[in-house]
């Protein structure tokens, strides 16, 4: 029997294991980028997310199983450049992060997940949905193929 998994927003009582998530994604950017990431930390204090969870611009998303666990978060933004010379006014919805439980991973939460993040934006009438990733990150990377997304634009760098 297939368990079942639902989608919402975000809610405060959901800040201590979003938390727990965020440690998950910094030490998986940390592991591969000690140079820049600090480990273990999280990118928010509970304050932090707690004022974020209330800003409608930042919708925040969690998936959780039929008990009510929150097996993985999506955190977006909206972005809108307007009246610039050259770019185009199109309003984004910006991944900034999105994670999934690592004792999760292969149980299509992660899909289900984004899935839900592109039907949002859709029904809110952006133009397209963006997010960057690390090149370290190639379970993300793979990820993020599969589900149809293209590179935008590269950055590079070179360490001195």
């Amino acid at each position: 029997m297939e368990e079942k998994l639902y989608i919402r927003k975000a809610e405060e009582q959901d800040i201590p294991r979003i938390l727990e998530l965020l440690v998950q994604v910094n030490m998986v950017h940390h592991n591969g980028r000690p140079d820049i990431f600090k480990g273990p930390a999280t990118k928010y204090t509970k304050e932090e997310l707690a004022e974020l969870l209330k800003d409608e611009t930042r919708p925040v998303f969690v998936a959780l199983d039929e008990k009510g666990y929150v097996l993985g978060h999506a955190f977006c933004i909206h972005r809108q450049i307007v009246g610039d010379h050259i770019l185009t006014d199109i309003p984004t919805l910006y991944i900034d992060d999105i994670c999934i439980d690592e004792k999760q991973r292969g149980r299509h939460v992660g899909s289900a997940l984004y899935d839900y993040v592109i039907a949002y934006a859709r029904e809110k009438n952006y133009y397209n949905v963006t997010l960057n990733v690390w090149s370290c990150n190639e379970s993300a990377l793979r990820f993020y193929e599969n589900c149809g997304l293209k590179p935008q634009k590269i950055g590079m760098e070179v360490i001195l």
